[in-house]
């Protein structure tokens, strides 16, 4: 099915091979570059027509955009995409992607079209494509079709060598592919101005978090929704008497909410309304494990500390995986109990970033947004 699935994209890319090549794309499954495509939609030259397409998942993200006069549709995969996505696509100069997205590996790639993966992390601890121990037992036909994807893009917008290297090995890729531009979405966190916007939306909603030592528990999203967090972890995170504990899952993962809500412990708090970007402004320590929100919250200066809480680590390590090198370079030595969460909640040593933003956030600065955007001007220029 699959295979005939990306037959017909392919047959449907051909015949819309001659298609003026006006529009600047953007595929979106994470809502987490807004300011960037906003930006982009404002310099962009009129010659061009700037199109979002996005994943239902990011639909609050999209009417923002399409509030702001950006043209914005949904897609997901089947016939619909095929029939409406696909001749937009091919009337592409410029794609920018956040993701993998099968579909790709179907299209008609012309030299004239460049495919950019901008990505949606600063960094990995977790493996993916080709590291991921799981592929190798993936079929030599799902191989191949991921293979195809992959080579689909043109260039890596990456922060640093890392990250640019982690794509070299995940997507067996040449590193002449990789751009050290930054991510666009992290200006944000060097930006005073709207740090302060930030604090000031959650103070709003939140005041009870003003003052006090806040600490954010955002483990990441796992697929396998069977996972068990560890009895007691409440308590644990609840350890000082003096912080307020917010935790924030994934919508999907909401349901493991219950556990630490049977505390009772009113110090533990759950604002589904409010972002996590927002959240890390006002946040003293991150608990997390292997969530890509550790390498936002190390640009920050309220950042104070950061415990990596890896109570599943061996299953982890087995699927997805995780980067092989990664104790040479988290800036803090993870944990694994609740015993060790306490402890380390307790004495809230504070941790320093310098190496890891340096390993890690090499060209976040400040400036990725228009280097990024500078690049890709001069391009369509071109």
């Amino acid at each position: 099915m699959k295979v005939i699935y990306l037959w017909l994209i392919h047959f449907l890319s051909l015949i819309n091979i001659w298609r003026p090549k006006n529009k600047v794309i953007y595929l979106m499954s994470f809502d987490n570059n807004v300011d960037f495509i906003k930006q982009l939609a404002q310099r962009l030259p009129n010659t061009f027509e700037f199109v979002v397409l996005y994943h239902p998942d990011t639909e609050a993200a999209a009417t923002d955009l399409a509030a702001f006069g950006i043209r914005t549709r949904p897609f997901k995969d089947g016939i619909k995409l095929v029939l409406d996505v696909v001749p937009l696509i091919m009337g592409a100069r410029l794609i920018f992607c956040d993701n993998y997205y099968a579909f790709l590996g179907g299209i008609i790639h012309l030299k004239m079209t460049k495919i950019v993966q901008i990505w949606h992390a600063n960094g990995a601890i977790k493996k993916f494509g080709w590291e991921d121990p799981t592929t190798k037992y993936r079929s030599k036909s799902d191989q191949k079709r991921f293979q195809e994807v992959y080579n689909q893009f043109d260039e890596y917008i990456v922060a640093s060598k890392a990250m640019g290297h982690v794509f070299t090995r995940s997507y067996r890729e040449d590193f002449d592919k990789i751009k050290l531009l930054g991510y666009p979405r992290s200006d944000q966190y060097i930006d005073s101005g709207w740090r302060q916007t930030a604090r000031e939306r959650i103070y709003q909603a939140a005041p009870e978090l003003k003052n006090r030592r806040v600490i954010l528990y955002a483990p990441t999203y796992r697929e396998n929704q069977a996972f068990k967090l560890p009895a007691g972890i409440g308590d644990a995170l609840a350890a000082d008497p003096n912080a307020m504990v917010v935790v924030k899952f994934h919508p999907i993962l909401r349901e493991k909410e219950n556990l630490m809500r049977e505390t009772g412990n009113s110090r533990i708090k759950f604002y589904h309304q409010l972002a996590t970007n927002d959240l890390l402004t006002v946040t003293d320590t991150l608990v997390t494990d292997y969530s890509s929100v550790a390498f936002d919250f190390t640009l920050l200066p309220n950042a104070k500390s950061l415990i990596f809480f890896m109570f599943d680590m061996k299953n982890y390590q087995n699927n997805p995986g995780i980067q092989d090198n990664f104790m040479d370079w988290l800036p803090t030595k993870p944990v694994t109990t609740i015993h060790d969460l306490r402890d380390q909640i307790i004495h809230s040593e504070s941790t320093n970033f310098s190496d890891f933003n340096h390993y890690w956030n090499t060209y976040n600065d400040g400036h990725a947004t228009d280097r990024v955007i500078d690049r890709y001007l001069k391009f369509l220029k071109s």
